[in-house]
Parts: structure tokens; C-alpha cells; sequence
């Protein structure tokens, strides 16, 4: 993979996009944001809505409407386009829909020479992570989605808001589908330095909290569509911070969807792990010690989206 500009190319400016736009710009994270949406009036909006707010950022970030062309000299695409969950659905029931989208989003920016990181948010995340990196033909590190980013970050909160201290200090990760087969890892999760694990043995209230705060975190995402339509600043945000720690380097570790070759003993998926991130994209997945109900469980993910992924396929 070549070296590329620090632009971002933003395929799809809908709640999701412009959550993720205003983040990056927000931030100062990257020198050029081009945005591409069907809608070309109500993004041509957008970019100078964005625009007048520049002498606030932290630094310049040149934002323009574009087309696919842009992609050619990109540092990353990130597509947000698609259906959007709605009240009653489950990530996976978008599968048909949003293959046929990407199907035609990734073969446009690969015509145009890109040879950058794509990162993928639409859902169902995981399955079109990997229908991306199958469009592609791109290596696996340049490939990656969201993940348990969000669901990670929700699980956070809710600890810290439990413990009453910072999210800062709570390290604790889900993994497996961006969905309702995902796990929390409570064998390496800890809260201001002690281990949960070891607190809940002993503890059956401790145990029946976190599992408490597990299914509200796991529902986290359908509590706010009944209540306004669709999730967006978290997400936004999450995209941001991805973005952040591949084109400042950061060698960052961050529970993104990420395409399996042998880790975990599982192959030909792509699902959220913790993975080092670089500017070459995923630079190592990192292989969490699980036990054995955990291990049972990411199993049982992997299982779901390979299932769900091949179904879909076998249609096409």
C-alpha cells in the first residue's frame, strides 16, 4: 500500500455521515474531507454548513462535495451509506439491502485507482466489512468496520456511571457481531485497577449488576431508534476516533470489525476484535485470553454472521 494525503472521502451523508463529518471537523483530524451522497443539494448544504464553522476548529480541515474520482488520491473511504435500522429491526435484517448498495459503492471507488483504508458503518457492520474487503480485492488490513467501537464505548459509560468513576479508568471490551450475539470479555475487564472477575466471584450481586448493565448496553442501540429514528453521535463519534488513530498513526488498540485469518482459530469473517491500528490500517489483531463461556459465545457470533453472510450470497 502506498502513502496517501490525510483525505477522507465520506460516502453517504445522512445522520450516521454528517455525525462522523462535524466530528472530524470538530477535531481537526484530517487536511480534506470530501463528502459524496446522491442528494447532491442537501450535501452541497452540508459542506458549507460545516464550512462556516472552520474558524472555530482546531485546525483548517478543507471540506468539498465530490464524486468518486476523489477516492483516487484518499487516505480512507468511509462509507456510511445504506438503509438505515428501524424500529423492530435487527441489524441483520438490512443484509439484502445494503449488499447490493456496497456492491456497487466499493466497485466505484476501486475504479478510481484507491488504494487506501476503507472503513465501513452501515450495518449490518460485520457482513459488509467482509463483502467489502471480497468487492475490493484490497488486502485485509486495509478492510475494516466499526465493530463493538460503539458498543464498547456504551459498555464503558454505563460501568463508569455504576462505579462512579471516569470511563477513563474502566477497561473493559465487547467483541464478536456489531449485534445481539456480542460479548463482553469479564475475564480482562477492570474498573480503576481491579479486576471484575475476581470481585465477582465472590460477589453474586457484583456478577447479576454487570449483567444488568450488559443487556442495557446491548440495547442500548433500539431504545434510541423507537425513541428518534436512528443513532448517530456515538456512532459519529466512534468513527472519528477510528479515523484519528490510523492517519496520526497512533498504533492505537481499538475493538474494531477486522477480517480473521487463523486468530481466534477463525477464518473468512470479519468481526470485532481488538486491533492495533496504523497507518496501514489493521496492523495486528490482537487474541484476548477468553475463557471458556466467552470463547463459546465469539464462537457462536463468528457462527451467525458466517451463516447470515453465506445466506445472502447464495441468493445473489
Amino acid at each position: 500500500m502506498k502513502y496517501v494525503p490525510n483525505r477522507v472521502v465520506l460516502i453517504g451523508t445522512g445522520a450516521v455521515g454528517m455525525a462522523y463529518a462535524y466530528a472530524v471537523v470538530n477535531q481537526g483530524i484530517c487536511e480534506d474531507l470530501v463528502l459524496i451522497d446522491l442528494n447532491e443539494t442537501k450535501s452541497r448544504a452540508d459542506v458549507l454548513d460545516l464550512n462556516h464553522g472552520e474558524a472555530w476548529a482546531p485546525a483548517p480541515v478543507h471540506v468539498t462535495f465530490g464524486d468518486y474520482s476523489a477516492c483516487k488520491d484518499a487516505a480512507m473511504v468511509v462509507i456510511c451509506a445504506g438503509a438505515a435500522q428501524k424500529p423492530g429491526q435487527t441489524r441483520l435484517d438490512l443484509i439484502d439491502t445494503n449488499l447490493k448498495i456496497y456492491s456497487s459503492v466499493v466497485s466505484q471507488v476501486m475504479a478510481s485507482g484507491f488504494d487506501g483504508i476503507f472503513l465501513v458503518a452501515t450495518n449490518p457492520v460485520d457482513i459488509l466489512t467482509f463483502a467489502t474487503y471480497r468487492f475490493s480485492g484490497l488486502p485485509r488490513e486495509q478492510v475494516l468496520g466499526s465493530g463493538t467501537t460503539l458498543d464498547t464505548a456504551r459498555l464503558r459509560f454505563h460501568l463508569g456511571r455504576h462505579f462512579e468513576v471516569s470511563t477513563a479508568n474502566v477497561h473493559a471490551t465487547i467483541i464478536g457481531e456489531h449485534g445481539d450475539s456480542e460479548l463482553p470479555v469479564w475475564s480482562s475487564a477492570s474498573v480503576a485497577g481491579r479486576s471484575l472477575s475476581r470481585q465477582f466471584k465472590n460477589d453474586p450481586q457484583l456478577k447479576s449488576d454487570l449483567d444488568e448493565i450488559f443487556e442495557r448496553t446491548r440495547k442500548s442501540a433500539y431504545e434510541i431508534i423507537d425513541a428518534k429514528g436512528s443513532t448517530s453521535y456515538g456512532i459519529g463519534m466512534s468513527l472519528a476516533r477510528v479515523t484519528r488513530a490510523i492517519l496520526k498513526n497512533e498504533k492505537a488498540t481499538m475493538p474494531v470489525s477486522a477480517i480473521l485469518d487463523g486468530e481466534y482459530g477463525q477464518e473468512g469473517v470479519a468481526i470485532g476484535v481488538p486491533a492495533i491500528l496504523s497507518r496501514g490500517g489493521v496492523k495486528h489483531i490482537v487474541e484476548l485470553d477468553l475463557d471458556e463461556e466467552e470463547r463459546a459465545a465469539f464462537e457462536q457470533s463468528v457462527s451467525i454472521l458466517k451463516t447470515h453472510y453465506d445466506e445472502a450470497t447464495r441468493a445473489e
